[in-house]
C-alpha cells in the first residue's frame, strides 16, 4: 500500500491527510479548510512517521526527530484548490467554501418575498366606521319606512320629502296577522223591495294606535250543505270608496261600516261567511 502523504498549514499547524492528485492540482496551491491560509501543500509535507534520534543533534530541538508530533489531523476534503490569479486581475478576497456559496445561492434563487399586507388606519376607519353606520341606518329606515311613520309620526314628513325623490311612497301599515282588525258585527239581508238583492252590513273596526291599511274582504255564499255557491272579493274601493280615504288608512281605533248591495237572483243559498285578509 502507498505511503500516506501529509502536509501542513503553517498559519495554524492543521495537518492534512492528502492525495498525489490534490497536490498535482494548482501547482499544490491549497487553501487551509480551517483558518483559509493559502499554502504550498507540497513544500509543507511532512512526515509522521518516528525519526531516529542523531547524536549530534542530542541538544537541539528538532520536532522531526522528536517522534510524530501532536497534531490536529483533518481528512484531505478540508483542503481547496487555489484558483490560478493572473496578473491583469487582482487577488479575490477570500471567501467561504464553494458548496456553501452553491447552497446559499440555490436558496436565494427560490426565495420570494411576501408582499406586506397594509392595514387601513386609525384616520381611514374613523371615517369609515360612521359612513357604513349610517349608511345601515338608512337602507333600514327606507325598509321599514311605512312601520316608522306609523309608529312615529313626526318622522313621516321626512320620509315623506326622501320618497319624493327617491320614487317611493309611504303607505299604512298592514296587520297581516290581523291582530289589530276584527268584524265586530255583519249581516246579510234580503231587500224587501227588490227580489233577489242582497245588503250585507258590516263594521271593520281597527284596535291599533296608528293607521293601517284597509283590508279586502272575502264573501262567500254557501248551500244548505255549507258547499260555496259564489265567492266574491271586495277590495276597499268597493266597501269604503266613497266614504274614506283611502290612502291614509283606518285611523287608530277607527271603525269602517260596511253597506253593500248584493244581486243574488241568479243563486239559491242559505248562508255566507266574510273575512278579512291582505293580497
Amino acid at each position: 500500500m502507498a505511503e500516506e502523504k501529509y502536509t501542513r498549514c503553517p498559519g495554524c499547524h492543521t495537518v492534512f491527510r492528502v492525495t498525489p492528485q490534490q497536490l498535482a492540482m494548482r501547482e499544490g496551491q491549497v487553501r487551509c479548510g480551517h483558518c483559509k491560509t493559502v499554502f504550498d501543500g507540497v513544500r509543507e509535507q511532512i512526515s509522521l512517521a518516528p525519526q531516529p534520534r542523531s547524536p549530534e543533534r542530542d541538544d537541539a530541538y528538532d520536532e522531526a526527530v522528536q517522534g510524530p508530533p501532536t497534531v490536529t489531523l483533518r481528512n484531505a476534503q478540508a483542503l481547496h484548490p487555489v484558483q490560478p490569479i493572473t496578473p491583469e486581475a487582482p487577488a479575490e478576497p477570500e471567501s467561504e467554501p464553494e458548496e456553501d456559496i452553491s447552497e446559499i445561492a440555490y436558496e436565494e434563487r427560490f426565495a420570494w418575498t411576501r408582499p406586506s399586507k397594509r392595514r387601513p388606519s386609525g384616520a381611514l376607519l374613523g371615517i369609515a366606521i360612521p359612513v357604513l353606520v349610517l349608511a345601515l341606518i338608512a337602507q333600514l329606515l327606507f325598509h321599514y319606512r311605512d312601520a316608522v311613520a306609523a309608529r312615529w309620526p313626526a318622522a313621516k314628513p321626512a320620509l315623506t320629502r326622501v320618497c319624493a325623490v327617491a320614487g317611493c311612497a309611504i303607505k299604512p301599515l298592514r296587520d297581516l296577522a290581523m291582530q289589530s282588525l276584527s268584524i265586530d258585527a255583519s249581516d246579510l239581508q234580503a231587500d224587501p223591495a227588490h227580489r233577489g238583492l242582497l245588503i250585507l252590513i258590516a263594521n271593520v273596526r281597527s284596535h291599533a294606535s296608528w293607521p293601517l291599511a284597509y283590508p279586502d274582504l272575502e264573501f262567500t255564499l254557501t248551500d244548505t250543505n255549507g258547499a260555496t255557491v259564489v265567492r266574491r272579493v271586495l277590495t276597499p274601493s268597493d266597501y269604503a270608496g266613497g266614504i274614506a280615504d283611502l290612502s291614509k288608512g283606518i285611523a287608530p281605533g277607527g271603525e269602517v261600516p260596511i253597506k253593500l248591495f248584493i244581486d243574488a237572483s241568479a243563486t239559491t243559498q242559505a248562508g255566507y261567511t266574510l273575512y278579512m285578509f291582505y293580497p
